[in-house]
């Protein structure tokens, strides 16, 4: 409206000085595979809380170490996250844990917490982990009553932790959570397809060839569409968008377009998810006996070999690469 002033930006300095977590209890875990940046989520839990007054504890080994107890729960001081966010993985540990799928297993680990008073829970790991803690949460009350029953906790112990908090923090390199810009380990996995397909680039231009790459994406096509647009990919197979029927003869001629331009490379990015519009998964070895119906002869006429070179990383950001021709 004309005349009206313009609104005050937030004070966010005022804003966390107004936060208090003085007598509360904060854990942090990391679930499930690592990936990297959660230490970085880490750091920041813990130094946020401890910046509020609150009491914050790792749980080391995820959810084992929650079941577990013990040592694997220790309070953390601002200088126990200190040199980690170069590093990658988490430091803290994860662990895959049936356990925790038992009631049983959730009923120790509940005592866990509540000897130390802690009713906040930070989480960082992926659907199964979110998964878990959100269930872990729905049982509290009942986890509570049934450890009074027993005389494990008393009556107060019960009161004074009967709400436990649960946030979760998404680490998932395939950038399949809504709502958010970018999950933990979804830049350094574009990061290193990045990086295998500048190693590629070279031995495709110097011996014309076309490289086929299976990246991680099983129902998000995030990686497979960001790597092929920085890249300058010649087609792209995401989860969202089935092709159209016929896509072979399309993509054959598309490729064909390219190197008649001079180009002498060719670069297709597959998401591990991708399906055409029957829902038959389109594997990167289907691409690869499509596309060699193009380019059957190198330039002398000779009839040319295809490889299948598997390239596995760290965190799971694997990228197949497939030589043809």
């Amino acid at each position: 409206m004309a005349g009206a002033s313009a609104p005050k930006r937030q004070d966010t300095r005022k804003f966390f000085e107004n936060l208090s977590g003085a007598g509360k209890s904060i854990a942090v875990l990391t679930s499930g595979g690592d990936a990297q940046g959660m230490n970085a989520a880490v750091r920041a839990a813990v130094r946020m809380g401890i910046y509020v007054g609150a009491k914050v504890y790792f749980i080391h080994e995820g959810y084992q170490g929650m079941v577990d107890g013990g040592d694997n729960i220790k309070e953390a001081k601002w200088e126990s996250v200190s040199s980690m966010l170069q590093v990658g993985g988490t430091v803290i540990g994860s662990a895959r844990c049936k356990d925790f799928r038992t009631h049983e297993g959730r009923l120790k680990a509940a005592h866990n917490l509540v000897q130390r008073d802690i009713t906040n829970l930070c989480v960082i790991g992926g659907d199964g982990s979110l998964t878990g803690a959100n269930l872990f949460r729905e049982e509290w009350s009942s986890l509570l009553e049934e450890l009074l029953q027993q005389g494990l906790i008393d009556e107060e112990a019960t009161q004074r932790n009967s709400e436990l908090h649960i946030v979760g923090m998404v680490g998932s390199i395939d950038n399949d959570f809504c709502g958010t810009d970018m999950t933990i380990g979804t830049d350094s996995a574009l990061h290193r397809i990045i990086e295998v397909v500048d190693a590629i680039m070279t031995t495709a231009q110097s011996h014309q060839r076309t490289f086929v790459l299976e990246v991680m994406g099983r129902h998000c096509g995030y990686l497979a569409l960001v790597s092929a647009l920085a890249c300058g990919a010649d087609w792209v197979f995401i989860p969202e968008m089935p092709p159209e029927d016929g896509w072979e003869d399309n993509m054959c001629q598309k490729l064909s377009e390219i190197r008649s331009r001079g180009s002498r490379l060719n670069i297709i990015i597959v998401a591990e998810g991708a399906t055409d519009r029957q829902g038959q998964h389109i594997t990167s070895d289907f691409v690869k006996d499509v596309s060699r119906a193009v380019f059957q002869t190198d330039t002398e006429g000779n009839q040319k070999l295809d490889q299948l070179v598997d390239i596995n990383m760290k965190m799971k950001s694997y990228s197949r690469a497939t030589f043809l021709f």
